[in-house]
């Protein structure tokens, strides 16, 4: 491949360092037997527990459990907590029963040398009682309720187990079972492996929530801090392609070289993506003439309006190997009035040429209102396109509001996090086939970045964009390797496997 510009960027994260467990609810089902002690002590104060009561008691401290019991009841604090402290002591030694899956997990880790921490909201006391019942040398180091400053939900109990570990928080994974230690862990900086118990606890992006601990290996954890690569592709074929002879084997040997996971594609001009994805062995989705996506993951769901025109944007939802599951749009914007033929050629203002960028404006708000209509926080976007503008990033002359609108949507351009300064790296995607206006003129052509992969939630690697062979000028481009009057933009995102 031609590579009009070109810049790797890397993130290694290191391996799974630790594993670090809650105890209450995670390893061993004390939390029902905390909310039982809970309940008897403010029966006993004359306040019946409810479901509106579980921040004040799940995941969280004695004390903090007593002061607010002290606090509804008018019982004296240090009274409540002795006696909170004798209830929850009895059951526990009496009724400590492993969650299905732990004494598994902590065995296979323990097999594959992967360092363990206990941390725990309850006191050593408790903790101790615990892990007398769960058996001695599981774990490496414990950090409980009296070692630290503070406790959950803080990030203290997570930061002490590992500075007492060595290891960094981004290379360990926390298993928690409450939203109090959820949010304990990732304030550390911790992927999350949450396994409620008595409170549901939602997904998010570095966070991955299972029934139980059944089933779930070392190799699972590991693939948690090792995000897995995305590699998306965002390319006009240019009326299908057709401009240029052999085009369908061009269009999949540029995108079997580019080592592509998906494409959006913008100018299908019928069954392009079909076609395309079926050579491919891929799953796709075609919308209108004119729009598609291919997919070497499967396609889960389709986004976006199901009747759009030659213009517009369509999307679907990706479940990668991993589980993660991303939202890719794919967007062609309207090709005239084009700015830059009326900065160069025309000599507008940027106050007019602002103006005219009404039409594009208002299609890529409605772009955004549906993919803001389809979001669920948990999944990352990514949104290909060729916007038929250029970007207000490249041009400081002229605030072009069309990508502008797509950065206050909270989408980042991922060409420009790879290449900050667009002096040296301009990234022109039109065109490789246009070095003159094609009016005949003899002027030279604007050249401009028009073609974008913006996202949300992800992190890029690596973004360039791509011309194979040496394209001709045009007119005769039909034995062009490349089938495109557009340079392609390829993006390589890392991704959190998650569920």
């Amino acid at each position: 491949m031609k590579e009009i510009t070109v810049t790797r960027r890397t993130t290694a994260r290191p391996p799974l360092q630790a594993v670090l467990f809650d105890m209450d609810g995670t390893l061993v089902d004390t939390e029902r037997l905390w909310w039982e002690a809970v309940e008897e002590v403010a029966d006993g104060l004359g306040h019946v527990l409810t479901a509106t009561d579980q921040p004040h008691v799940l995941g969280r401290p004695v004390e903090h459990t007593a002061a607010w019991l002290a606090g509804v009841t008018g019982a004296p604090g240090e009274e409540t907590a002795v006696e909170l402290h004798r209830q929850f002591a009895d059951r526990v030694r009496t009724g400590v029963v492993p969650r299905p899956g732990a004494r598994e997990l902590l065995r296979a880790l323990a097999r594959e040398r992967v360092p363990t921490a206990l941390v725990t909201a309850s006191p050593r006391a408790i903790a101790d009682t615990v892990l007398e019942a769960l058996g001695t040398g599981h774990f490496a180091v414990s950090v409980t309720a009296d070692d630290t400053g503070r406790t959950k939900p803080a990030p203290d109990p997570y930061l002490a187990a590992c500075r007492a570990l060595g290891v960094d928080p981004a290379a360990c994974v926390a298993v928690e079972d409450t939203q109090t230690g959820v949010t304990s862990a990732e304030s550390a900086g911790c992927a999350v492996l949450a396994v409620p118990s008595l409170a549901p606890i939602e997904p998010a992006a570095g966070r991955t929530v299972l029934g139980s601990l059944e089933g779930v290996s070392p190799a699972r954890l590991r693939a948690m801090v090792a995000p897995g690569e995305l590699r998306v592709m965002s390319w006009n074929l240019w009326f299908g392609g057709t401009k240029v002879d052999g085009y369908r084997e061009k269009q999949l040997k540029a995108i079997t070289e580019t080592g592509a996971d998906v494409v959006g594609l913008q100018e299908t001009y019928g069954d392009a993506a079909r076609e395309l994805a079926d050579a491919l062995g891929w799953y796709h989705h075609r919308a209108g003439d004119n729009l598609g996506v291919i997919s070497r993951h499967p396609i889960t769901s389709v986004l976006g309006d199901p009747d759009v025109g030659f213009y517009g944007g369509t999307g679907v939802r990706i479940e990668l190997d991993g589980g993660q599951r991303v939202d890719v749009w794919s967007v062609h914007l309207d090709c005239a009035p084009y700015g830059p033929y009326e900065a160069r050629f025309d000599g507008l203002p940027a106050a007019v040429l602002i103006a005219h960028e009404s039409g594009r404006l208002a299609r890529m708000r409605e772009i955004l209102r549906r993919v803001a209509d389809t979001r669920d926080e948990s999944v990352p976007v990514v949104l290909t396109g060729d916007f038929n503008v250029p970007s207000h990033l490249d041009r400081p002359d002229v605030a072009w509001p069309v990508t502008r609108a797509a950065e206050e949507a909270g989408l980042r351009d991922s060409y420009r996090e790879a290449h900050p300064d667009p002096v040296r790296d301009p990234g022109h995607t039109w065109s490789p086939v246009h070095a003159e206006h094609e009016d005949g003129s003899g002027r030279p052509e604007p050249q401009d970045r028009i073609d974008f992969v913006l996202h949300r939630g992800l992190t890029v690697l690596d973004s360039r964009t791509l011309v194979s062979g040496d394209p001709r000028p045009w007119p005769d481009v039909a034995g062009n390797d490349w089938p495109s009057d557009h340079a392609a933009v390829v993006t390589v995102f890392a991704v959190a496997r998650g569920d």
